[in-house]
């Protein structure tokens, strides 16, 4: 196996792992709200990464990291954990999932011309041609279902799609900034400071937003907690460290096509657990977006 295969690899394996979060997570806001489980779950993955890091490595702190390692790692923790997060989150609010996720296409390639402009990355014709069918495949499963009364308000459109927008650039920028900053740096590590960024974005955001009693009772509520706890070990946590393995080994653009892929993979959720029927279109471009991932990692 190569090591682009197995940046591959770890690429899909995060997509999985973040599929998991986000329904971990969305249940938990149910109860405490996206504001307290966003800061929730980074106070617990600094927490988890720190006691991985003091067993694995003998050392709980990234202080072997350079500052130079610290400005890019902490730059891309508050474009991705902070303001990416933010601006769709918002835009969910104005314009719905389903217009939301289909911006988010857009990741993709404004990571590849990123990675292109920022590290040299270039992708061959074929890994174009096979994000181009991958996207396709998850831009069909995502416009399946309509949204509602809110498409038809012009203004609010807008709103949407620049929020929206600015949130698929933030995530690109995120994802070329952990692969400028990882180097050969331990991704554990880089990933806890990746979260300490976050941190430091969300903390004004909830200070001057009057969250803190929710962040504190996220903490203490028995239902929401444990499911805070799970979505963590599977998006900054475990998915995080997988994520920084995949852009070590992998150009930033097909890293980014296979994470897009999360609106395919959530789908046997959707059936399972909200007993919802998937039709011969849906299931149609899951098959075209496996399809596309499996061309990328040929």
């Amino acid at each position: 196996m190569t090591a682009e295969q197995t940046g591959e690899l770890a690429a899909l394996g995060t997509a999985l792992l973040w599929t998991l979060s986000t329904l971990f997570w969305t249940s938990a806001g149910k109860y405490v709200g996206a504001t307290a489980v966003c800061f929730a779950r980074l106070v617990l993955a600094l927490a988890f990464l720190m006691a991985y890091g003091g067993l694995a490595r003998g050392e709980w702190w990234p202080a072997g990291a350079s500052f130079q390692t610290w400005a890019v790692l902490g730059a891309s923790g508050v474009a991705g954990f902070f303001l990416a997060d933010l601006f769709v989150f918002k835009s969910l609010l104005v314009i719905g999932p389903r217009l939301t996720v289909l911006l988010q296409s857009f990741t993709p390639p404004l990571a590849a011309q990123l990675s292109w402009l920022m590290l040299g990355d270039r992708l061959s014709s074929w890994q174009w041609l096979a994000m181009a069918v991958t996207l396709t495949g998850v831009v069909w499963v995502v416009l399946e279902r309509p949204d509602g009364a809110a498409e038809h308000d012009p203004r609010r459109i807008i709103q949407g799609v620049v929020l929206s927008v600015l949130g698929a650039s933030m995530a690109a920028l995120a994802l070329v900034l952990s692969k400028m900053g990882l180097g050969d740096y331990d991704p554990a590590a880089a990933t806890l400071i990746r979260v300490l960024g976050g941190i430091v974005g969300m903390v004004p955001l909830v200070t001057l937003g009057r969250r803190w009693p929710s962040v504190v009772d996220s903490f203490c509520h028995r239902l929401a907690l444990p499911r805070i706890v799970l979505g963590t070990l599977c998006g900054p946590f475990a998915g995080v460290i997988l994520y920084m393995v995949a852009v070590r080994h992998c150009p930033a653009g097909v890293v980014s096509t296979i994470i897009a892929t999360m609106p395919v993979l959530i789908l046997p959720a959707v059936v399972l657990i909200y007993r919802e029927k998937v039709s011969l279109r849906a299931a149609g471009g899951a098959v075209l977006s496996v399809l596309g991932v499996g061309l990328l990692m040929m």
